[in-house]
């Protein structure tokens, strides 16, 4: 079943699985599995991620009308800037059938997947840069959500502007009626598929040594590329999602940096010593 047909719902029970799995494997009879417990954990934490922003996604107002006129304001802001027409971009390549066809499925299986891989190969081979990650991850998506509450209509809404949407026209679309769907098809702006494939970039880019990581910069490039010709999102979704991030990212920085410099927490100086008594207590006791 691929991800995307998963309810939010069903997407917690997951999560809360893999969370009770990384529990079970620490116990004392399942010691040959308990390195898997920390990969069992993270995704159940990323699961967890994917069924808020469906549930999200479900109460997302559906009012068609002001969605579409935040959109055409999108697009008049964009004229006015003269970045290049989606249109354009996406009938450049609608006559190559199979690249289409390839293209959609990009936007549908790369999203979750590329994450998943992602965050199981830094737990694995970086682990010293992973709780920074997934807290850029876990804030990113958080702030997304928040904006997302806003609805805004993808291109594909607008076929008189000359917009297709490929996913429906290729029977591959993830999308159900206007306003339901997985996620809902108002939740436009800002764009989580460009901006998970930014942070994936800069992050392996960052940490990993090798000279083939600046291949991994591809991916928010076709991620960019894909969202505009499905006709999903606007250039501005994407950009916006980049911009989120920059936010997201020194911010991760200054909660981490206050969380250092807390004091430990202390217990009280005479509840201290009526548990040191009652431990000298009950070990006379048992000596006896």
């Amino acid at each position: 079943m691929p991800y995307w047909s998963l309810g939010w719902r069903a997407a917690t029970v997951l999560a809360a699985v893999l969370v009770a799995g990384s529990v079970g494997v620490r116990r004392p009879r399942a010691r040959r599995l308990a390195p898997a417990a920390p990969v069992l954990r993270e995704l159940g934490i990323v699961f967890l991620l994917f069924a808020l922003w469906l549930l999200a996604g479900s109460h997302a107002h559906t009012h068609v009308a002001g969605a579409q006129d935040r959109a055409m304001d999108i697009w008049r802001a964009e004229r006015w800037l003269h970045l290049p027409s989606e249109v354009t971009v996406q009938h450049a390549v609608l006559p190559l059938h199979w690249l289409v066809r390839r293209i959609n499925d990009y936007y549908a299986g790369a999203h979750l997947s590329g994450m998943l891989i992602f965050l199981c190969w830094l737990l694995w081979r970086h682990r010293g840069a992973y709780a920074r990650a997934r807290n850029i991850v876990v804030l990113l998506t958080a702030s997304a959500l928040l904006i997302q509450m806003v609805p805004v209509a993808p291109p594909r809404m607008f076929p008189h502007l000359g917009f297709v949407d490929t996913g429906l026209l290729y029977h591959q679309s993830v999308y159900g009626p206007v306003g339901s769907g997985v996620p809902t098809q108002l939740a436009a702006m800002p764009s989580l598929h460009v901006g998970w494939s930014v942070l994936v970039a800069v992050v392996v880019v960052a940490v990993s040594t090798s000279r083939w990581r600046w291949l991994v910069v591809l991916h928010p490039l076709a991620t960019m590329y894909v969202v505009v010709v499905t006709a999903n999102h606007w250039w501005f979704d994407g950009l916006a999602a980049i911009g989120l991030l920059a936010l997201v990212w020194p911010l991760e920085l200054a909660l981490e940096t206050a969380w250092r410099h807390l004091p430990p927490f202390a217990v009280p100086q005479p509840l201290a010593g009526q548990a040191a008594e009652g431990i000298q207590r009950v070990s006379a006791g048992s000596s006896r």
